[in-house]
């Protein structure tokens, strides 16, 4: 499938519904089940290799495990790219493409430096990409404003600063990580509507009433797994 048959998936009130995975065998899962789209969580395929979160896995084998991934389904798949692993706009295009992933998370957190980017330089990062990457890409520009604000009102004007900026610079669906107040999202959305707006929880109903066009379950599936298989051995030992 193309990036553009996963964009056109996108609808705002029908949202496309993304269980995250690790690796293959969970993608093929995800396919099996009936889901029209794999997507990457970077926590958890980075704890597959062996490494912490936060681009300290090595690109090639994030890349690696993305395309081994992609190459599993016949589904799209859109990979959890977390702030570009510091490579330049055409680099990152070409390499991400390369693994046969059509859509990606990109945030604007970095991690070198620690904090949040500033807009016009996240804007102009994404504007790269988009340029290298044409159509054949999906954008889901995160916003991580949430997850460093005590109170979620508080920050957001930025976050829609941030979005709107986002969208100007060519990203297909904005993604406010950690927004979980409903009156709150619900304000991001009209204010970036008809943008497309990922959200994460396990009320997809509800989320779907707000106007949300796409659900991430993020590392939920993966922390599940991992704690029903530590319960079990440690039942095991016993």
């Amino acid at each position: 499938m193309t990036a553009e048959a996963l964009r056109a998936l996108h609808v705002p009130g029908d949202p496309l519904i993304l269980p995250n995975v690790w690796d293959a065998d969970t993608a093929r899962l995800v396919e099996d089940a009936g889901f029209p789209v794999v997507a990457t969580s970077s926590v958890a395929v980075a704890a597959s290799l062996g490494y912490p979160d936060g681009e300290v896995a090595p690109v090639a084998e994030m890349f690696a495990a993305a395309a081994r991934i992609a190459g599993a389904v016949s589904v799209p798949v859109t990979v959890d790219a977390e702030a570009g692993y510091g490579l330049a706009g055409p680099e990152f295009a070409e390499r991400l493409l390369a693994t046969g992933a059509v859509g990606c998370n990109y945030e604007d957190t970095d991690h070198a430096a620690g904090g949040l980017r500033p807009v016009a330089e996240q804007a102009a990062r994404l504007a790269a990409v988009r340029a290298a990457a044409g159509r054949d890409l999906v954008i889901n520009a995160r916003i991580d404003v949430f997850l460093r604000a005590a109170d979620a009102r508080s920050v957001l004007p930025e976050a829609i600063e941030r979005a709107r900026a986002y969208l100007d610079a060519g990203a297909d669906c904005v993604y406010p990580i950690l927004l979980r107040d409903p009156a709150v999202l619900a304000e991001f959305v009209r204010a970036v509507s008809p943008a497309a707006v990922n959200a994460g929880g396990p009320d997809f109903a509800a989320l779907a009433n707000l106007g949300v066009a796409r659900i991430s379950l993020g590392a939920g599936l993966w922390r599940e797994t991992r704690g029903w298989l530590a319960e079990h051995l440690r039942t095991l030992r016993a």
